[in-house]
């Protein structure tokens, strides 16, 4: 079942994202099944989760709390420019390491206010900054136990001050409420509609 998981289901892993992060904090943790997937399938479920669309493509709750969000972030200047990758903070991107590749590095990643970081045979991470927070989004592809393999999710953040700390604690609620469930029907459903969602040429094993 999907669940929350505790932070060590992250940190304790190697993931190469941990180079990368020692100044941000574990915000989440979450598993979502993926019946049937194989060691190989990673990039299968990466291209249905791009096919399936971000928030703006949610059910109703989720798409007018992102305007919201989107709005204010207008109105009070959260998503300045001046406070984007780059400018408020140094971007991930400059210090990865020379045995990971980069050349997806820093294109956007569609419908989503995210930047690709980099890809990797089971590990995908991307981020984003903005006046509360620079935060990264990893997902990782793990044994799921059963024979079979599972997707994991991490949030990363690094909040801005004291300020970010507190619009973090805000939206807490909302995330656990509204946000991740949500996303968990949705990611799923994208895993047992991959092949609507992102057809292959060639037959899946």
């Amino acid at each position: 079942m999907s669940a929350r998981l505790p932070h060590t289901e992250h940190t304790a892993r190697p993931w190469r994202i941990h180079e990368l992060t020692p100044g941000f904090r574990v915000e989440d943790v979450w598993r979502y099944r993926t019946p049937g997937a194989g060691p190989g399938d990673f990039p299968v479920v990466l291209d249905a989760l791009e096919a399936l669309g971000g928030p703006g493509k949610s059910g109703r709750a989720v798409r007018l709390l992102f305007a919201l969000r989107w709005k204010l972030g207008a109105l009070l200047g959260w998503d300045d420019p001046k406070t984007s990758l780059s400018a408020r903070v140094r971007s991930l991107r400059e210090d990865l390491p020379p045995d990971i590749p980069a050349a997806a590095a820093g294109t956007p990643v569609p419908g989503t206010p995210f930047t690709r970081l980099y890809v990797l045979d089971d590990e995908y991470a991307m981020e984003l900054a903005n006046k509360t927070v620079h935060a990264v989004c990893h997902l990782g592809w793990v044994p799921s136990g059963d024979g079979g393999y599972e997707l994991r999710m991490a949030a990363l953040v690094k909040p801005n001050g004291m300020f970010g700390r507190l619009y973090m604690a805000f939206i807490k609620p909302f995330r656990y409420l509204i946000v991740y469930p949500e996303m968990t029907r949705r990611w799923e459903r994208a895993w047992r509609e991959r092949d609507r969602l992102a057809p292959r040429t060639t037959p899946r094993t």
